[in-house]
């Protein structure tokens, strides 16, 4: 089965790189490339590309209102964003990553890691294991290096996590993938799996990376 890819970025010089890189696989193909927001925004609802590489300054509609607009759409449920940002003290990656996109990635990107990260998301993953990523986070949700407190509502649905489950949250917050957690707990990658679906459900996140945000702001962990 072959990713269909869609590329949004003002750029078209990086447009056309990252078309090259992804075409020369054979199990992924750009189908349609924009170069604002809205544009993102309207080719993800004619087309439903199964990944869309979304940049974050964009003219008319910037990525995030765009990546908004598509997790809160019930026909692109299978669309998964990618969030690429420029500078890895861009915090409004977070805010992508609240809304529902899949993970982001620095533009400067290795060929390898973007291929990678774009089969991650397709298995149902999200791209954030990067060290860049962890700074991110933690300047964000951290910003005067005080843990936070979790509210209420956060208590309640940490509650409702067994302490297996509470673990595998805080091995997910590391970036660690289902084998590296598999190998470091002693269990199947399947036996991961199952945990991490059963998290995913009782903390309401849409995916691995609104879990780990979740964790973060909770102060589950702490850097």
């Amino acid at each position: 089965m072959t990713t269909t890819v869609h590329l949004a970025d003002d750029q078209a010089l990086l447009r056309a790189g990252f078309a090259m890189v992804i075409n020369s696989q054979p199990d992924m193909t750009v189908t349609g490339q924009a170069g604002t927001g809205a544009e993102a925004l309207r080719a993800a609802r004619d087309h439903q590309p199964d990944v869309l590489l979304m940049d974050i300054r964009m003219p008319e509609m910037d990525g995030l209102e765009a990546t908004e607009k598509i997790a809160a759409d019930p026909t692109l449920a299978d669309t998964r964003v990618i969030v690429l940002t420029t500078f890895d003290t861009d915090e409004y990656a977070l805010h992508a990553l609240r809304a529902g996109a899949a993970g982001f990635l620095l533009k400067d990107v290795q060929p390898e890691v973007l291929l990678d990260s774009i089969r991650t998301v397709m298995q149902g993953g999200a791209v954030i294991a990067p060290t860049t990523t962890r700074r991110l986070l933690n300047s964000a949700l951290l910003g005067d290096g005080a843990a936070p407190s979790p509210s209420p509502d956060q208590q309640r649905r940490l509650a409702l996590l067994t302490g297996r489950e509470r673990q595998m949250l805080e091995e997910m917050a590391t970036g660690a993938s289902n084998a590296e957690i598999a190998a470091k707990l002693y269990v199947s990658e399947a036996t991961v799996k199952t945990h991490v679906g059963h998290v995913l459900a009782k903390l309401g996140a849409r995916d691995r990376v609104q879990a780990v945000v979740f964790a973060y702001e909770a102060g589950v962990v702490v850097p």
